[in-house]
């Protein structure tokens, strides 16, 4: 191939699809139909007016973790604050942030439609995958624009483009700044890491490393300097979280008390209904450490293999899936990270991974957010036994990307990126 036909093929796949502009389309219809649905049902469990005080304490001069406390990380201020530059009221504030994240939707829409064409998945393949993401909303329900976890999800797939069109360099920059946003994109660098080293040795996993970390460096260096002790509480507070009533432990000890009348406590805090006691607290912190364990063999898997833009894809969705399954955190949004990144794999286990996502989006459905608060307040019967097999479905999906099998060799390049130095 030319450098002409090149340039004109890597044009063809950046630029939106039928297909993708349709799904588009639909997202955004369907993710607007259904959250304008839960506020007129009155189920809405949203954290819209803590994103609004939030963004009217940061326009009114004060500083995140001095002047009031802030659980995420700083990258996250711009999609919180920019809605309520613009509003004075929590309703208005609500429309903005609606507005601002159906936008963040559909350019991820595009972003995965660049991927999936990138990977040269079948046209048929690529409609499927589209459909899902599509129709993810009426799963997922309101909370996928109530909820700013639309912004590092479509940060991933800008990533996961850059890395499978060869532009590693770029692509770990991204990793930075989604980390930046919410931390779990960090959990693509180790492939992209491995990659460079494979591709340009040292000298390249310097740089690589050295640009995912520089934009979380810049996000934290002002705020650290101004309130270290804020920047380190809100960092311990999402480490030593305790174990909420959604994660997989929290499924295991509402069976066990559904079933033999195991006692169970609850309270809030950390921004989240937790399971209290002995157990749950031995089972936090055992399920702390199983999640790193897990998350790290897929690391070594994937080390292990060639390093095609497939595997990229795959490995990069199972480490984030281990880290969704395994957490002792499993809000209703974390679906979101999941809902946008399962789609990209292809091969043998793609319908399979597929039809797992879509199962755990529908259970979670069941409970949230309608009877989010039965579950809480009564530990529900019926769903606290979801909860567990909801768990378990993720397990399942973190199996089926990963069991080892037999796979076509690749029609391409085995790297996904080129030589050394492009960026």
């Amino acid at each position: 191939m030319s450098a002409g036909e090149l340039r004109t093929a890597t044009r063809s796949v950046w630029r939106p699809s039928p297909e993708a502009l349709v799904a588009s389309l639909v997202f955004v219809l369907s993710a607007v139909a259904i959250t304008v649905t839960w506020e007129r049902l009155g189920d809405a469990v949203t954290d819209i007016a803590l994103y609004q005080t939030y963004g009217e304490r940061l326009a009114g001069g004060l500083v995140p973790y001095r002047d009031f406390g802030f659980e995420y990380p700083p990258g996250a201020l711009p999609a919180i604050v920019l809605p309520a530059l613009v509003t004075g009221t929590v309703h208005a504030y609500r429309i903005a942030f609606v507005a601002e994240l159906a936008l963040v939707g559909v350019v991820a829409v595009l972003l995965l439609d660049a991927v999936l064409r990138r990977l040269e998945l079948p046209r048929r393949e690529r409609i499927l995958s589209l459909a899902v993401v599509a129709l993810a909303p009426l799963l997922l329900g309101g909370v996928i624009l109530t909820r700013f976890d639309l912004v590092p999800a479509a940060l991933v797939l800008a990533a996961l483009a850059l890395a499978v069109a060869g532009r590693r360099r770029a692509a770990a920059l991204v990793v930075g700044v989604g980390a930046a946003v919410k931390l779990y994109p960090a959990l693509l660098l180790p492939p992209l890491a491995i990659d460079a080293w494979r591709r340009g040795g040292r000298r390249e996993l310097a740089i690589v490393l050295g640009l995912a970390v520089a934009p979380v460096g810049l996000a934290y260096i002002a705020f650290f300097a101004l309130a270290p002790d804020g920047v380190l509480d809100s960092l311990g507070r999402q480490i030593g979280r305790p174990l909420q009533i959604e994660s997989v432990g929290a499924g295991l000890l509402l069976a066990l008390h559904q079933a033999f009348g195991m006692g169970l406590g609850w309270t809030s805090g950390s921004g989240s209904q937790n399971l209290t006691g002995t157990g749950a607290g031995v089972l936090a912190a055992l399920q702390g450490v199983v999640q790193v364990v897990a998350v790290v063999l897929v690391w070594v898997a994937y080390a292990r293999g060639p390093s095609t833009a497939e595997r990229l894809v795959r490995y990069g969705a199972a480490s984030v899936v281990a880290f969704v399954a395994l957490s002792k955190v499993l809000s209703p949004q974390f679906l979101v990270w999941l809902v946008l990144l399962v789609p990209l794999v292809g091969g043998p286990r793609r319908r399979t991974a597929l039809a797992l996502t879509a199962v755990a989006c529908a259970l979670t459905a069941v409970w949230f957010p309608a009877r989010y608060w039965d579950l809480v307040r009564d530990f529900d019967p019926l769903v606290s036994w979801l909860v567990l097999l909801r768990g378990l479905v993720l397990l399942g999906l973190l199996a089926a990307l990963t069991w080892p099998a037999t796979e076509p060799a690749p029609s391409r390049s085995p790297s996904p990126v080129p030589s050394p130095g492009r960026t």
